[in-house]
């Protein structure tokens, strides 16, 4: 089967594509240049079959392959707590943003068993890796970000320390989701935030940035950021 869905990825591979596409990845190991709805067709196929054969099988060399992997876990239909071991096999295979926040996306599965998987995702939000902190955090953003679990999202993110790149980027996004749809509660968090200096700046940057933010939250975010400049902390 291995072989079978490499040579279907390498005929539905675009060279125009791989160049656009690895220039937004630079991080990413070989790619081939398959578009994204030409991968979830063929996720959707091999879920419909044998897919425990094809994951305890499937190789990782190129990157469509390990998205691939991540998209047939998604649409796999399978007691939450089968498809949460393909998950845990999977989180350590994630090497870069585009598998992290494409994988994170296809979990529909969370909102039907949200305290479950909130749960799970525990031990990675305390973890050191950068891409395992990153699929913690875009996992609260994507499924957890409403009234029953704010409160415990921001604390979350207020915890997280690490220097990787995206893992900071990932908790500012979350940060300016929770902005979006709770601004209330998000405003007096970042009153007394404990994120640091880029993290912070960032999310500031995003929540002015973001379409689903009024004009006059924006014009407090922006004053927000003009103090923290002059006190040299963002």
């Amino acid at each position: 089967m291995e072989q079978q869905i490499r040579t279907k990825l390498q005929e539905l591979a675009e060279e125009s594509y791989r160049a656009f596409a690895s220039a937004l990845i630079p991080e990413v190991g070989p790619m081939m240049g398959v578009r994204l709805p030409h991968l979830r067709a063929l996720a959707k196929q091999i879920a419909r079959g044998d897919w425990a054969a094809y994951l305890a099988t499937a190789d990782g060399e190129w990157f469509e392959e390990v998205m691939l992997q991540g998209m047939v876990i998604g649409y796999i239909r399978a007691d939450v707590e089968e498809v949460l071991q393909q998950v845990a096999a999977f989180v350590p295979r994630i090497d870069n943003w585009s598998v992290c926040d494409s994988f994170c996306s296809g979990l529909k599965i969370t909102a039907s068993h949200r305290p479950r998987i909130w749960q799970f995702l525990q031990p990675y939000l305390r973890g050191a890796q950068e891409y395992e902190l990153r699929f913690g955090v875009v996992m609260l953003l994507n499924y957890y970000v409403d009234e029953e679990y704010i409160e415990q999202v921001l604390a979350l993110l207020d915890q997280i320390r690490h220097d990787g790149y995206y893992v900071k980027m990932a908790v500012a996004w979350a940060v300016s989701v929770c902005f979006a749809r709770l601004p209330e509660r998000t405003m007096a968090y970042l009153q007394h935030c404990s994120l640091d200096q880029a993290t912070y700046s960032k999310a500031l940057q995003k929540i002015v940035e973001s379409r689903r933010v009024s004009a006059n939250d924006k014009e407090a975010i922006r004053a927000m950021r003009s103090a923290a400049r002059s006190l040299g902390n963002a």
